[in-house]
């Protein structure tokens, strides 16, 4: 193994950047070349079909069996021109990534040949094996029937030789099983509430949609050197390993230069995303060594996971071409900065309003302020949920560090907004309608022009930060499906207007007949006295400080936050009553799907904590200690040596530190091998729980705490061990061979 370290360190050095062939046009002119849009579907499809395709996809019309066969054939057409040979529906199942089954075009002719078909059934629906999924108990093994169905919503899009076709998955029976279908529901949720409320400001609008840009962070590592780490091949996080002597401590990897061999990876993941139709915006070294960032511009936020899902597996081919492997991880790394993926989430109506920017009148600003604090309402009202909806057992890992929100969902608001808000809560009606846009701020150097502070500067302790015209929600971790995080948001944010709403309408009669005659408007003096009573109900949820400190923690429990830390104990907020009555008044879930989605989160925790058990307890005894061992047994023969050449005194001076080491080694080994017995002693006690909660609480709390334990003795013995036996690639070369 030892070996194979110096093998892969070697070829690593030797790399170098792969000539990334870059299109002769210009990136807009190949943006969705692989993709069926409304350019498409405007060539391919005749005027009609076009017509109402745009119509179910802008207005939820239903879709003709006619209509589906139609727009197949013009997809078929678009895709054979392309190459396309086989086509699969592409869903996103309750494991996290996404799932895809490839049948070719071809059928019997009925004359002894093969024609190429594609009809509309096809198109619209299809039959996978819902047993093979997590499903929570939906679903037996011997009931294997479940569906997946068309989200033209989502557009079409060709991956090799492949037409991809976005869609649901639901059992027989009607659950969701997977991200999408519930996402659908949250969304159609929200759109209905906040267009319902934005018609106190306007009647006009129609439809609100929810937007959503990511920033999906991410770690490279040099293949070769990935293959030689058991750990991040199983597990995607490096189990034991000291810090490098140089890690991030510097600040320069922050924004530097990008390397060469990754500059290149970034430039063909871009062309390659922007023919998907994924619309790249930055791209940027992060702050840990070996860490990046990719984020596009926002899109709605259907589209955003899709492209988010679609975007994670891409990388990971282009990666493997460029001789990396992508780490997804929130936490690969001890000692470092882990990935996130921040939620850049707002909403805007159909005729262009952000619903969550300042305006320029006092009703735009009492829109603003609704929404912002209808928005603060569902986060208090469900912070607990929110916390499960992005909690993992790879998440937990990062959460709370130093370069991550603290698992305790609050909201920073920023001082302008903040005081806008204490404003309406004490103020008198006539004077609460003033809100100050952009200001501006002359610096006194010639060559820089005028710059626009935003109203909101920024605080990166805060889980679900308020930045201008959006919220970003920060504690979505790297490797996760958005989709998660945006059910709950959206939902808990529809469920709060719905609220406002009806309280505000029930209002209206009454102040009707007391301002009558007084010009003023019985709607907004409704509106004011609703959003006072709410602004000092979800008071609690906002917060400007450091979320990082210990005081935070203790002025949260007062203030009835959820300051929970264990994780299966977290996820238990999806089956609260406020989260259930929440998700069934909405249409977004059952019950019934809750309880299954929650037997899939507390297996998944327990599965991988067991996987990561198994594979530290393997490299603890076959590979570690061997190493150990051997090394202690070259000193010893020194130290017999040392006899021979020098008299008894002078060979026990000269040997003191050998024996030290030696001591030191066997006392380590020790330690580990009695923490690994104990491990999988505790392994096998909480395998014979059968209530998968139950099970997942004994995994974090009497199986996962032993990890740390026996990595830090591995880390010493890396200090003390010679280098050049060491089995495992360490941290400096991990981190610094690019």
């Amino acid at each position: 193994m030892e070996t194979l370290r110096f093998q892969v360190v070697g070829d690593a050095f030797k790399k170098k950047p792969l000539d990334v062939k870059t299109p002769s046009e210009r990136p807009a002119s190949y943006f969705g070349k692989k993709v069926f849009n409304r350019e498409k579907m405007y060539k391919y499809l005749s005027k009609d079909v076009y017509e109402k395709m745009i119509d179910v996809m802008d207005s939820g019309a239903r879709l003709d069996r006619d209509v589906a066969d139609a727009v197949a054939a013009g997809m078929k057409q678009w895709a054979t021109e392309n190459g396309v040979t086989h086509y699969t529906h592409w869903f996103q199942p309750l494991t996290e990534g996404t799932a895809e089954k490839h049948d070719s075009f071809i059928e019997h002719d009925g004359k002894g040949g093969m024609v190429e078909e594609f009809s509309g059934k096809l198109l619209v629906q299809q039959e996978p094996d819902a047993s093979s999924f997590p499903s929570g108990g939906i679903r037996s093994t011997f009931e294997a029937r479940g569906y997946s169905a068309w989200d033209p919503t989502s557009p079409v899009f060709i991956i090799d030789d492949t037409l991809c076709i976005p869609t649901v998955f639901i059992s027989y029976t009607g659950e969701a099983l997977d991200y999408k279908a519930p996402l659908l529901r949250a969304l159609h949720a929200v759109n209905v509430a906040a267009t319902e409320v934005c018609h106190y400001f306007d009647p006009e609008v129609k439809k609100v949609t929810s937007n959503l840009g990511w920033e999906q962070e991410y770690f490279l590592v040099d293949e070769g050197l990935y293959s030689a780490r058991p750990d991040l091949l199983l597990t995607g996080r490096t189990l034991m390993g000291h810090d490098s002597a140089k890690n991030q401590q510097m600040d320069d990897h922050y924004f530097g230069a990008i390397p060469e061999r990754v500059a290149a990876f970034m430039r063909e993941l871009e062309i390659t995303a922007l023919e998907l139709g994924v619309p790249c915006k930055t791209r940027h070294n992060e702050v840990a060594p070996n860490q990046f960032e990719l984020a596009p511009i926002f899109e709605e936020t259907n589209l955003a996971v899709d492209h988010n899902m679609l975007l994670m597996s891409v990388m990971k081919r282009v990666a493997r071409k460029h001789g990396f492997r992508v780490l997804l991880h929130e936490k690969p790394f001890d000692g470092i900065n882990g990935s996130g993926k921040h939620n850049n989430w707002s909403l805007s109506t159909d005729n262009g309003v952000l619903l969550h920017a300042p305006g320029k009148t006092p009703e735009q600003n009492l829109r603003f302020a609704t929404f912002i604090v209808e928005t603060l309402m569902g986060v208090y009202r469900h912070n607990g949920l929110l916390k499960a909806s992005i909690m993992s057992a790879t998440n937990a890992h990062r959460l709370g560090a130093n370069e991550a929100p603290p698992a305790i969902i609050s909201s920073f608001l920023g001082k302008q907004v903040s005081e806008l808000l204490d404003h309406i809560e004490k103020a008198d009606v006539s004077d609460i309608l003033a809100m100050a846009g952009k200001q501006g701020m002359k610096m006194d150097i010639p060559e820089i022009p005028e710059l626009f502070i935003d109203n909101t500067d920024r605080n990166r302790t805060s889980p679900f930060a308020f930045t201008g015209n959006r919220f970003e929600f920060r504690a979505v971790g790297s490797e996760a499906n958005c989709a998660s995080a945006m059910i709950a948001l959206n939902s808990a944010v529809a469920e709060a207007l719905v609220d406002f709403k009806k309280r505000v309408d029930a209002r209206i009669p009454e102040l009707e007949q007391k301002l009558k005659g007084s010009g003023h408007s019985a709607v907004f003096h409704a509106i004011i006295e609703v959003l006072r009573d709410d602004i000092k109900t979800c008071k609690p949820i906002r917060f400007d400080g450091n979320g990082y400190s210990d005081e935070w923690v203790e002025e949260a429990t007062r203030r009835g936050l959820d300051v929970e830390k264990s994780c299966p104990k977290i996820f238990e907020r999806y089956l609260d009553d406020s989260s259930i009555q929440m998700f069934e008044s909405l249409g977004v879930m059952t019950k019934k799907e809750l309880e299954a989605r929650n037997e899939v989160k507390w297996e998944t925790y327990t599965k991988k904590i067991q996987i990561e058990a198994r594979v530290l307890g393997d490299l603890s005894m076959n590979h570690i200690i061997p190493v150990a061992t051997r090394y202690q047994t070259q000193l010893l023969q020194n130290i017999g040596n040392m006899a021979v050449v020098f008299p008894i005194e002078t060979a026990d001076k000269l040997s003191a530190r050998n024996k030290k080491i030696i001591q030191e080694i066997a006392e380590r080994t020790s330690t580990i091998e009695k923490e690994v017995e104990e491990l999988v002693e505790a392994r096998k006690k909480a395998n014979k729980i059968a209530d998968e909660h139950q099970k997942a609480i004994a995994y974090h709390d009497e199986v996962e705490p032993k990890f740390d334990i026996i990595r830090y003795e591995i880390d010493k013995l890396e200090l003390i061990v010679d280098d050049a036996l060491w089995p495992l690639p360490k941290y400096r070369e991990l981190l610094f061979i690019r």
